[in-house]
């Protein structure tokens, strides 16, 4: 079953999304998300210029062999760019051979090991009147666990916290309506934001408290650190949140250094999620083996695909770390489904992070995936289980687009 087309669909419905467009010789067609959040054009340019040309003529069946030439073959290795064109690749060579079989692609892959996925959703408020607005909102989606993000005094943004400021993005452009998905503006320049460390650990502690006060101890309750913490800083935060009896406390600290985990991990019994950014097993060989964190972090999209991230996932289980797949609106349809099939048949699954996409996404990217009662589930058709609508993608050409950045109170740049 050999590949002769391979198609980049660059669209920008409510936010930019890369999508690699496999067919072959008998119309069978998979569908692969590339997106890769205000470096999309990069992932493009690699798909288009060094990757597609090599697929003509390929055995679509051959997706071990395929995974292996693309990550081999070139020479140089790892990193979100290759890591993403991978993953577009993978994705819709599973998708292809699922169709073909005319199952579901969870079946190919060993079958359902539960009966749905439990989601969790972001809550956020500049007060706690707003956030507290925020998490019965959610719980009256449905949802059984949320995010918690929160202002800071004297800050006059956050990274996850919704507000009319973000409003320069995604369907939410030029009104005054609260906006909920990720910060990626569309905008020449990324928009610069300010921050203070230990203003954020002084107040956070107090919001949970409060949200525990107000919605009691049951309701999974997550929150994000987003990198911006040294080691000592994150040992402190999760301390200190200890009585609140978190989820999980994500992205304490960046963890390219790897060992830093250790000191966090001695200082603090709160769960610990890693790995966002992580693009393969390697990044996550010291965090796994000396189990210094809980849930992995890692996207199908932006790790190599189901391939490779279910590889990993072996790997974690061994240790009894669990997945937490990365599902922002910034992983496309087709990046969600393949989480959710693959979510659906490891034995590992721990809770998968879900934003609803805008109107317009849905409208270029039908989908087959449901939400009820706090689940996910991918559905029955074969495949993934998405149609890309060309005519409805060509509506909505590439728009730049950045994350904002942070500086300290200082002027000194900071993780954002």
């Amino acid at each position: 079953m050999k590949i002769d087309r391979a198609d980049v669909i660059v669209t920008s419905p409510d936010r930019n999304f890369v999508t690699l467009r496999l067919q072959t010789e008998d119309g069978i067609v998979g569908l692969g998300d590339g997106t890769l959040n205000g470096r999309e054009l990069a992932v493009v340019s690699y798909l288009r210029e060094h990757v597609a040309p090599l697929l003509i003529g390929r055995d679509a069946h051959r997706i071990e062999d395929t995974w292996q030439f693309l990550y081999r073959a070139a020479y140089w290795r790892r990193g979100p760019v290759t890591m993403a064109a991978i993953a577009a690749v993978d994705v819709a060579l599973w998708d292809i051979k699922a169709k073909a079989a005319d199952m579901p692609l969870y079946q190919l892959l060993g079958g359902a090991s539960r009966d749905g996925l439990l989601a969790y959703g972001h809550a956020s408020g500049q007060d706690l009147a707003e956030l507290f607005d925020s998490i019965r909102q959610h719980l009256d989606d449905g949802y059984r666990a949320v995010r918690v993000q929160t202002g800071v005094p004297g800050l006059p943004s956050v990274y996850g916290v919704a507000s009319s400021a973000n409003a320069t993005a995604g369907t939410a452009a030029g009104t005054d309506s609260r906006y909920d998905f990720e910060p990626a503006r569309r905008s020449d320049l990324p928009v610069q934001e300010t921050w203070d460390t230990r203003a954020y650990l002084r107040h956070v502690p107090a919001v949970f408290e409060a949200v525990r006060s107000e919605f009691g101890p049951e309701l999974p309750l997550l929150h994000d650190g987003h990198h911006r913490m040294t080691p000592i800083q994150a040992a402190q935060l999760g301390k200190s949140l200890e009585p609140y009896d978190l989820f999980w406390l994500e992205d304490c600290t960046p963890a390219e250094n790897q060992e830093a985990l250790r000191l966090v991990r001695a200082h603090t019994t709160t769960p610990l999620a890693i790995g966002e950014i992580f693009n393969t097993v390697w990044d996550y060989q010291t965090l796994i083996c000396e189990q210094l964190i809980d849930y992995v972090r890692s996207a199908v999209t932006h790790t190599g695909g189901i391939t490779h991230l279910k590889r990993l996932l072996e790997y974690a289980a061994q240790y009894q770390i669990k997945s937490g797949m990365h599902g922002p609106t910034d992983v496309s349809p087709v990046g969600m489904a393949a989480a959710l099939h693959l979510g659906l048949a490891i034995h590992n699954f721990g809770i998968q992070e879900y934003m609803p996409h805008g109107t317009h996404t849905n409208d270029v990217f039908e989908q087959s995936y449901t939400f009820t009662d706090g689940l996910l589930h991918p559905g029955h058709k074969p495949g993934l289980g998405v149609e890309l609508h060309l005519d409805a993608a060509a509506r909505y050409p590439y728009q730049q687009a950045y994350l904002p950045y942070n500086r300290l109170t200082d002027g000194t740049i900071h993780d954002w």
